[in-house]
């Protein structure tokens, strides 16, 4: 059996709590051991309620334990580049929740912080830690569709909490950085490539200024990216990659239950009605699990982390542009 990772989780996050951790408990490779919260009631009771073996009150007090190899950043979204910087500064491995950060900028100083300390840092986008993705890429670059024309998706939630922290501008709240952001990560992942230039129309929430929804173009100069993206929306996520030559369908692109199957569709495009379609299944498997093992294998055996920053540079650059475009009603480049 490996020797486990030792993790430390930063604040008691509703996806930590719901997700994350539990989910990492069960990996073969990691060892959720502490949780820390600026509230060390709370702390004391997500730690007695998960089976953590150690709760502190302060962030830096969970940052200076000696056990803690690596750490766990589900903070808000303004939160993420600055802990995550001293969490690297004292020598602990991170793996943060996305978006990495509230810009490219951002996302360029923890970079340069991973490489002046030499710890492992990477961006929590669970899809490059689940099968069906890889596989989809795969496909892809087999060309089993042909050549790729446009990658279309959706993913939206309702969201009726008027305190939560995805309505706070100056947190980083806004659909964009919340889900958008995986429209983007999953068209540049089909793609193999950056989009040269991008268009985006936002609707804001009057009160807090934030976007509650965002539609986009990705121009990949062979094909493009369509996506809405939305925070007031009926509940829905899905993704389609047509080519020349056929379809591929991912059912539940991001949300994965880990109870169930989840299924891509390859449609050969010889009718309208799919009868020479192929559907693959994959599971049930907990991709939060996958992405702690294989975050921690990275740390263990060496290698790559599932998401490594310099593609989260890449993917906030996109982010980046899509803002300005939606600010100025034109089309805009991707800026280096």
């Amino acid at each position: 059996m490996p020797r486990k990772v030792r993790w430390g989780v930063l604040g008691a996050a509703r996806i930590a709590v719901g997700k994350v951790i539990p989910a990492m408990q069960q990996g073969d490779w990691s060892e959720v051991m502490a949780i820390a919260s600026r509230d060390p009631a709370r702390a004391r009771a997500t730690a007695a309620a998960l089976g953590i073996p150690k709760a502190v009150g302060s962030y830096d007090a969970l940052l200076d334990d000696p056990e803690v190899e690596a750490v766990y950043n589900p903070l808000p979204n303004h939160l993420h580049v600055p802990w995550s910087i001293r969490a690297a500064e004292r020598g602990r491995h991170v793996l943060c929740e996305k978006p990495i950060g509230l810009d490219a900028g951002e996302a360029q100083a923890l970079l340069a912080a991973r490489d002046r300390t030499g710890v492992r840092i990477g961006e929590a986008f669970i899809v490059r830690a689940h099968p069906q993705w890889a596989t989809v890429v795969d496909l892809v670059r087999a060309g089993r569709v042909g050549d790729v024309r446009s990658v279309e998706g959706h993913f939206s939630f309702s969201l009726d909490d008027e305190a939560n922290i995805r309505l706070v501008a100056e947190y980083g709240g806004g659909a964009l950085l919340d889900v958008g952001c995986y429209l983007v990560h999953v068209s540049r992942l089909v793609f193999g490539r950056e989009p040269a230039r991008v268009f985006a129309a936002m609707a804001r929430d009057p009160a807090t200024g934030v976007d509650v929804r965002t539609s986009m173009t990705l121009d990949f100069g062979s094909g493009v990216a369509v996506g809405t993206c939305g925070m007031r929306s009926a509940r829905h996520q899905r993704v389609e990659v047509f080519g020349t030559r056929g379809r591929i369908h991912v059912e539940v692109p991001f949300g994965v239950a880990p109870d169930r199957p989840c299924h891509v569709t390859i449609d050969g495009g010889s009718d309208s009605i799919d009868r020479s379609s192929e559907r693959l299944a994959f599971g049930p498997l907990n991709q939060f699990t996958l992405q702690g093992d294989l975050f921690s294998r990275a740390i263990r055996e060496g290698g790559d982390v599932p998401c490594p920053l310099e593609d989260s540079v890449a993917n906030m650059r996109v982010l980046d542009a899509l803002a300005r475009s939606a600010a100025t009603g034109m089309w805009a480049p991707i800026e280096e």
